[in-house]
Parts: structure tokens; C-alpha cells; sequence
């Protein structure tokens, strides 16, 4: 079990990485590069350890279809550290 454990974190892991360098990825881009069965699980994880990982939706083309929408990782809003910030307060948590 440990084995299998480890192989999601290092797929996440390496998402991560990915996601650091630059790069934008659609749902199907991280199942097949990154062998993972659910995409939207490891952001979701990646998310949850602090990272703000946003998916762009995806515009529309020159013939009106709509592109992929593409997940990257980028700067938190503002306010979102700040109710961060306060739950942490009502436990009783000082930063």
C-alpha cells in the first residue's frame, strides 16, 4: 500500500513542478502525462497544501467552439488569504 501512496505523490508532485514552471493544463494533459486517473482530485490536493491553482476556462475559437479549459498555478486573491487568516483566528490559532 505504501508503494501505491507513494506513486500519487510523486505524480502530484510532479504536477506540481510542472505547474511551477509555467505551464497550463487541461484535464486531459494531466491524466496522460501524469498517469493520473483524476485530474481534478490532485489540484483539488495540490490546493488543500496551500498552492492556488486556478482553471481558466476555455475561450472560443475562430469557428465559436469552446477550447479546454486549462488549470495553472498563480498568485491567491487577496481576500481568500484573508479569510484564511481569520478561520485560523476563530480556532484560536495566532500567525
Amino acid at each position: 500500500m505504501s508503494n501505491n501512496v507513494n506513486a500519487v505523490e510523486s505524480k502530484t508532485s510532479r504536477l506540481l513542478k510542472a505547474f511551477q514552471s509555467g505551464e497550463k493544463l487541461t484535464a486531459g494533459e494531466i491524466k496522460n502525462r501524469f498517469n493520473i486517473a483524476n485530474p481534478r482530485a490532485a489540484v483539488s490536493s495540490l490546493r488543500m497544501k496551500g498552492y492556488a491553482v486556478y482553471l481558466n476556462e476555455g475561450t472560443l475559437d475562430e469557428r465559436g467552439r469552446r477550447r479546454a479549459s486549462r488549470y495553472k498555478i498563480g498568485a491567491p486573491m487577496r481576500k481568500v488569504v484573508a479569510a484564511g487568516y481569520k478561520a485560523l483566528a476563530a480556532q484560536g490559532i495566532s500567525v
